[in-house]
């Protein structure tokens, strides 16, 4: 058998280790626990408030775009720490290119803005 295949093997079991790890932890915990059914376990809780209608309501839109939007501007800024950590290496072409970055993540920003996607209605 080759290094590479060997190599694969390794991750193949530790993943079938991993699962079956999870599998069990997961039984375990099913055997373990009390089972006590009761309709107010049932209902949604929001913040002390008592829940109104059915738990079924569709949001709108506009949270989904606004959590997206934020996840998307939070991972891309993150991409920002490393390549300031490597700018003497990467030089002007490094700075260059984030300056590039930048312009586009605050492009999608004033488009975002000026859509009124970012208000919180």
């Amino acid at each position: 058998m080759s290094e590479f295949l060997r190599d694969y093997l390794l991750v193949a079991i530790f993943a079938g280790i991993a699962v079956g790890l999870l599998a069990g932890v997961l039984a375990l915990g099913k055997l373990i626990r009390p089972v006590r059914p009761q309709r107010d376990k049932y209902l949604s809780y929001e913040s002390g408030v008592d829940p109104v209608g059915s738990g079924w309501d569709q949001s709108p839109v506009r949270y989904y775009v606004f959590a997206l939007l934020f996840v998307l501007f939070d991972v891309e800024a993150v991409f920002i720490f490393p390549w300031a950590i490597q700018l003497e290496t990467y030089g002007w072409f490094g700075a260059v290119e984030m300056i590039v970055f930048i312009v586009v993540l605050a492009l999608g920003l004033l488009y975002a803005w000026r859509k009124k996607v970012l208000q919180w209605l």
